[in-house]
């Protein structure tokens, strides 16, 4: 499969398309860097913008279970069994979850501020903090003061987070990863694209990123 983004030829680059609220996201997070950091070759990992409930109202907050219960027709005893079953999953591979205190809103504008964190090169450490934000503390990724703080911390200018929080800046760049997504097939996240031609789909063990990597590496060398 190919990409219109650019690859490097002293790097495997990896494409990541991944949503705040995707519990697998950040578990696959996890998993592609426990690969790349036993990669012997130099890894560059780039976000996209992917929205799976991109229809909840912006600024909002909601408990994420009664949410669970209510978009997938269940009862929120199964919402939190599902979770708890998740929160399982994602301690094996180092992760502390707590999707109980999770609040779950609309992500657009956590998207738009990664790509301004992208300008800065700090987009990578953005996207791992809005992760713990969301499964680990229990803060509204909506609210622009958590994410004017959470920029902060990161190493980006706050107030200059707050202008693009409080504008509609990146859009475009959220909308050209949501189109391109859709453009290449992907269905779901996280999905992984390795130099621009090679897919993983979902939160595979670490040994399925590995062969992503040698296999893309091969080609530099080849």
């Amino acid at each position: 499969m190919s990409t219109p983004f650019p690859t490097r030829p002293d790097a495997v680059v990896v494409d990541v398309w991944s949503d705040v609220m995707c519990p697998f996201c950040y578990i696959g997070d996890a998993l592609l860097a426990q690969a790349a950091e036993k990669f012997e070759q130099p890894v560059e990992i780039r976000y996209h913008s992917y929205q799976l409930m991109p229809h909840l109202p912006h600024g909002e907050a909601a408990d994420l279970n009664e949410l669970l219960a209510r978009e997938k027709g269940m009862s929120r005893e199964q919402a939190q069994s599902m979770n708890a079953q998740v929160s399982a999953r994602a301690a094996s591979v180092g992760l502390d979850f707590h999707t109980d205190q999770a609040i779950a809103t609309n992500t657009r504008t956590a998207h738009r501020l990664t790509h301004f964190a992208a300008e800065h090169g700090k987009q990578h450490a953005l996207v791992d903090r809005l992760f713990r934000a969301y499964f680990s503390d229990g803060l509204h990724t909506g609210d622009r003061e958590v994410l004017a703080d959470l920029a902060a911390e990161v190493g980006l200018d706050r107030d200059a987070a707050l202008a693009v929080i409080d504008s509609d800046a990146h859009s475009d760049a959220v909308d050209t990863d949501i189109a391109l997504a859709r453009q290449i097939g992907i269905s779901g996240v996280p999905f992984f694209v390795f130099d621009g031609k090679y897919a993983v789909s979902g939160a595979q063990p670490v040994e399925a990123f590995t062969q992503a990597l040698t296999t893309a590496w091969q080609d530099h060398v080849g």
